[in-house]
């Protein structure tokens, strides 16, 4: 299977301004996820996507290829991440360049390694699915089956729709969130439905020791602390 490596990173940050540029314990924070990605045994090549030209110099140093210029309407706030994949694809098919799957890898979560990429893309192939997406459990105070919302009386109801809680966290059944390290998703169900989940979604299961997205300020320096208990 040929898996693109897209690791797609824009100059504008608001909670952190500059981050993917930005000095992480000793390098610029999208190095991270570009060398990981590097190392992957299998992704058939790794591209960076960014409007700003000092993120494609730090990336073409790290190795990443830079075919394209991405275009400033896909470099705003509200510029979706589903665009930024289609436009690599479309650029990359008039380089004769083709992918059965997109194996995107957001330069905010610096700490996944080559073997867990390696791992997610063996997990997506074997699942033989539409998607695959990195997970961390759920607390289990945050379960859905504990989770109320207010319905249309202004009562509370659980957000599963059961009349009856589960009274025993032992009886809770796993649940999990999204962590941003890893997306995985088919070239055909990207273009056809403009989804990056399709109608069948794999998982793995992300390590919460080297988990860190980093969105605000708190989270910046959660990741310094975490790089040097890491030694990254």
């Amino acid at each position: 299977m040929r898996v693109l490596g897209l690791i797609p990173a824009r100059g504008g940050s608001k909670g952190v301004p500059g981050k993917n540029g930005k000095i992480l314990a000793g390098k610029p924070l999208l190095v991270y996820t570009i060398e990981a990605a590097l190392a992957s045994e299998k992704l058939k090549d790794v591209v960076f996507s960014s409007e700003d030209t000092s993120l494609i110099q730090l990336a073409k140093a790290a190795g990443a290829a830079v075919p394209f210029i991405r275009p400033s309407l896909l470099a705003t706030d509200s510029a979706g991440s589903i665009d930024v994949v289609l436009h690599a694809l479309t650029e990359l098919k008039k380089l004769g360049k083709e992918y059965d799957a997109v194996c995107l890898l957001q330069a905010t979560n610096p700490f996944r390694t080559a073997d867990f990429i390696d791992k997610a893309i063996n997990t997506f192939e074997q699942a033989n699915c539409d998607a695959l997406v990195s997970v961390l459990p759920v607390p289990h105070e945050y379960n859905p089956h504990w989770v109320y919302k207010e319905n249309e009386r202004g009562d509370l109801a659980l957000v599963t729709g059961e009349k009856e809680i589960i009274k025993r966290r032992q009886d809770l059944p796993p649940a999990y969130h999204r962590d941003g390290a890893i997306y995985i998703t088919s070239t055909e169900i990207l273009i056809r439905q403009k989804s990056f989940y399709g109608n069948s979604l794999s998982y793995i299961l992300s390590d919460p020791q080297r988990h860190i997205n980093i969105d605000t300020r708190e989270d910046w320096d959660a990741a310094i602390t975490l790089a040097k208990k890491l030694s990254v």
